[in-house]
């Protein structure tokens, strides 16, 4: 069983919900990466997501942006980022990690490659936004050959045949996008999200994880209560970028507010 499915397992059978914040690798700079995962790890967080540095994040909005912008005034490539992770598995064995980019910097290294050195530095899953599963056979047999789990976007807008063909390709889990649009923007439909969640269920036993748009303990309980999973993104970017030149300020304050998140889930 992969450390993903497992964790999804374990949750499920304690009645609980997987948190799920995101990073930007590198931001506001490489040495605070592997302290601050640790940091998600014991402020209760399930799976860790980390973002990529891409110079044209055209999936993001101005906040992801951002960080990218900062982490790559350090060159911080998708090696750096895979050596992060292999020094997080040096002390944690169990939390899952979902690598979260775009193509350009994956075909570079080669796709046997990435597979092989993610695998072995410990990542679980891979989210290439920018690489619908029609074209991602290649990579997916890569993946498939070093136990790495694909993992794709759902968006609000996708038909019936599209859930096919994504629940298809998919593995690890789902990630429901619950609105329109860049990250970090505009307040969700909840009863909406609701009624594609239950459409999506019709086609796929996988977890079905709910980000974009989840900025506070209140979304993110409502969202609990009909994903499988939340992801908290631009909220986590915001905490970092507002106290970037203070490492430990950004520790705590990133700690703390999944540490509300993680009550509040639990509590809904």
């Amino acid at each position: 069983m992969s450390r993903l499915s497992k964790r999804f397992a374990d949750l499920a059978a304690s009645g609980k919900k997987a948190l799920v914040p995101y990073m930007t690798a590198g931001d506001p700079s490489p040495r605070i990466t592997v302290s601050l995962m640790h940091a998600m790890v014991e402020a209760g967080s399930d799976i860790i997501e980390i973002g990529v540095p891409f110079s044209d994040p055209m999936a993001d909005g101005p906040v992801i942006q951002q960080a990218c912008e900062r982490a790559l005034i350090h060159n911080v490539s998708l090696s750096d980022v895979l050596e992060m992770v292999a020094l997080f598995r040096e002390t944690n064995q169990d939390t899952p990690v979902v690598l979260m980019g775009y193509l350009n910097p994956v075909e570079v290294m080669g796709y046997a490659t990435f597979a092989k050195r993610a695998a072995a530095a410990g990542v679980d899953g891979v989210l290439t936004v920018d690489l619908p599963p029609e074209e991602a056979e290649e990579l997916i047999v890569a993946f498939e050959q070093n136990s790495l789990e694909p993992i794709f976007l759902v968006s609000p807008e996708s038909t019936v045949e599209r859930f096919k063909r994504i629940t298809e390709y998919s593995r690890g889990f789902l990630y429901y996008v619950s609105l329109k649009g860049v990250t970090g923007v505009k307040s969700i439909d909840t009863e909406a999200v609701s009624n594609k969640l239950d459409e999506l269920r019709g086609f796929t036993d996988l977890p079905i994880c709910v980000g974009f748009g989840i900025k506070d303990a209140e979304t993110a309980a409502i969202i609990s209560k009909i994903a499988d999973g939340v992801v908290v993104g631009s909220a986590v970017v915001r905490r970092i970028a507002d106290n970037q030149h203070d490492e430990s300020r950004i520790l705590t304050e990133v700690k703390d507010f999944l540490a509300g998140l993680r009550r509040s889930i639990d509590e809904n």
